[in-house]
């Protein structure tokens, strides 16, 4: 099973807005030189919604071909039988997983999400992780269709970003007598996540420091709460201005100024404000990553 921090990475694009394949490789190689669990290719921190269609193909073949740890592809789509194809293929590259994010915009009922994650489950042959996000989606799966959902031998686990924590206890009581793991998707919330049971986090953060959220998390499994506190402790005012405008406008920003691979944001984003910027430019100083 997955665990640990799992990075949702960023897309690189070069000048004339294409993939910057060079720049992703160099940018796994520094994840992975800083002890990350996992990669996530072409997930929402990585612009998929303005990805096309081979773009996303080819972020998925490029991960693939270039990490040591797991790939777990992002795959997802409001349109099931395009969340399907992505999947399908993301099982014949070579990826580990799939993270299937809920249709959104349609804002399907219950029944129609429990058919479009059965459909991919049972005709694509790699394990799944769900993604719950209201924030994005507008739709907040119900516990009830998780747990059935968890009941599927393929699908392994929920990245779980509603922000409610009796929500995400519940889903992990209904779920502990299967083979299915709890991600916080939300870097805030990963330890609270993780002492109600859940297994590590599918991070933004882990884009800028790596070593950081990696060292939290492993301080967290050897039980050694007081470095736990310390390490969450320095990492909130980062966490919060990642995030004080719409993801990844500022974790791409982040990346450019302290030297990974990152490339213009696509339209409808647009860059950082100036007034934000010098907050994130603060916050990268305080924690050292940036002189």
């Amino acid at each position: 099973m997955l665990d640990g921090v799992i990075t949702a990475m960023i897309t690189p694009f070069t000048p004339d807005n294409r993939i910057d394949k060079a720049g992703l490789q160099s940018n796994i190689d520094f994840l992975i030189k800083r002890g990350i669990s996992g990669v996530v290719p072409s997930g929402t921190t990585g612009e998929s919604a303005t990805l096309t269609f081979q773009e996303h193909k080819d972020l998925i073949d490029i991960s693939v071909e270039c990490s040591t740890v797991p790939v777990v592809a992002g795959t997802g789509s409001n349109n099931t039988s395009e969340a399907l194809e992505l999947t399908k293929y993301a099982a014949d590259a070579g990826a580990d997983a799939a993270l299937l994010i809920t249709p959104y915009y349609n804002k399907p009922n219950d029944a129609g999400l429990l058919k479009h994650f059965a459909t991919i489950a049972d005709q694509a042959d790699i394990p799944q992780i769900l993604y719950n996000v209201p924030s994005r989606t507008c739709i907040n799966m119900k516990n009830e269709v998780t747990a059935k959902l968890a009941k599927y031998p393929n699908i392994i686990g929920i990245k779980e970003a509603s922000g409610d924590l009796s929500q995400i206890k519940d889903i992990i009581q209904r779920t502990q007598d299967q083979d299915f793991v709890v991600f916080s998707g939300d870097d805030a919330l990963t330890v609270p996540i993780m002492e109600l049971g859940g297994v590590g986090v599918i991070s933004v953060a882990a884009n800028i420091v790596p070593d950081k959220v990696t060292a939290m998390v492993n301080a967290f499994k050897a039980g050694n709460m007081d470095e736990v506190r310390r390490l969450e402790n320095l990492l909130d005012p980062l966490i919060k201005a990642l995030f004080i405008e719409t993801n990844p406008i500022p974790v791409k920003k982040a990346a450019e100024l302290i030297g990974l691979a990152s490339g213009e944001l696509r339209l409808p984003l647009a860059p950082l404000s100036k007034e934000n910027e010098g907050k994130l430019v603060a916050e990268l100083k305080s924690i050292g990553v940036l002189k």
